[in-house]
């Protein structure tokens, strides 16, 4: 992500104005309210692109942040950010609505209509800036689920969260074939959170349907060391058949069997290279990660890698010190 803001290299003198300079043109206009004196101030701002997604991850000491009516007429570009919060608390307010967030939580808001928030511990934010055009949602459907607090008591909010915490950060996500393939996912996603959360089955179909393959995907992530993990497992959780499971996956070049086999045998990878990788048997590793027949996967990793999984974990022996 690429750097736009960091106040300790800002004399004190200067850094209000720099701060609000590198907002109002990196972010979107608003009014900074700064609650320590300014050779107290300390902001970090990291900005990064995903098509026309704009992802501002910000670290900075207490303030408040206004988009006041006069700004918020002013908006030529409406957009609606997901404010996702890391550490601590804030307070978000907009509509006569108010909401604390605590971490992995996040909330919706408008530039369009005028918004606060409070920063009283602190910034620990990453914020993404989606076009209001590109969402496409009713402006009722906007106005109901602005500063409402989403968090884990709605699972697709709580897949959100994961999911645009690990794009904010991730470099790699964000460049090329990557970038391309996610932009429109990631506004089908926003579109299933307010669709979940309003409980708007003809909003939600397409948006939830859109994002099957994320969902199904960041299942098998989180189950890959589960032996028992299955096509028909996988369905079930996910309300649909194993076929159609099939089908959703095809679509992304996707085969299942391959797909689990290659993210596991990845981690066995990591895990054997790695510093603990010694304390444990070959065997018990591969087991972890749901092979269960030790030859098999001495077989499958050679096949994967070109070298044993002894042979990899001895070439990565940690050498002494001289």
């Amino acid at each position: 992500m690429s750097p736009v803001l960091d106040t300790a290299l800002v004399p004190p003198r200067d850094r209000e104005e720099t701060i609000r300079h590198a907002v109002w043109e990196s972010v979107v206009p608003v009014d900074i309210d700064h609650h320590l004196p300014p050779k107290d101030l300390s902001v970090h701002i990291g900005l990064g692109t995903v098509g026309p997604i704009r992802i501002c991850s910000a670290r900075a000491t207490a303030l408040t942040v206004q988009r006041t009516e006069r700004l918020a007429r002013e908006d030529e570009e409406p957009a609606v950010f997901i404010g996702l919060q890391l550490t601590g608390t804030s307070l978000v307010t907009q509509n006569d609505r108010q909401s604390l967030l605590r971490p992995g939580d996040f909330a919706l808001y408008e530039t369009s209509a005028p918004y606060t928030l409070h920063f009283n511990e602190g910034v620990a934010h990453h914020f993404l800036r989606f076009p209001r055009a590109a969402l496409a949602l009713p402006e009722r459907s906007l106005r109901d689920i602005a500063a409402v607090p989403l968090g884990s008591d709605n699972p697709v909010a709580s897949l959100a969260s994961t999911y645009f915490s690990q794009l904010a950060v991730s470099e790699e996500l964000r460049r090329g074939l990557h970038a391309d393939a996610i932009v429109e996912p990631s506004i089908e996603l926003v579109r299933a959170v307010v669709a979940s959360q309003l409980g708007n089955s003809s909003l939600a179909r397409a948006p939830m349907e859109a994002t099957l393959n994320l969902r199904i995907t960041q299942y098998i992530r989180a189950h890959l060391a589960d032996a028992d993990l299955s096509a028909a497992r996988i369905a079930t959780v996910h309300g649909i058949s194993v076929r159609h499971l099939y089908t959703v996956l095809a679509r992304s070049g996707i085969s299942l069997g391959d797909w689990i086999r290659s993210h596991r045998l990845a981690e066995c990878r990591r895990e054997l290279a790695g510093p603990n990788g010694r304390l444990r048997t070959i065997a018990a590793i591969g087991r972890s990660w749901g092979f269960v027949d030790a030859t098999h996967f001495s077989k499958v990793f050679r096949q994967a890698y070109g070298v044993s999984p002894r042979a990899w974990r001895d070439q990565n022996r940690p050498r002494p010190s001289a």
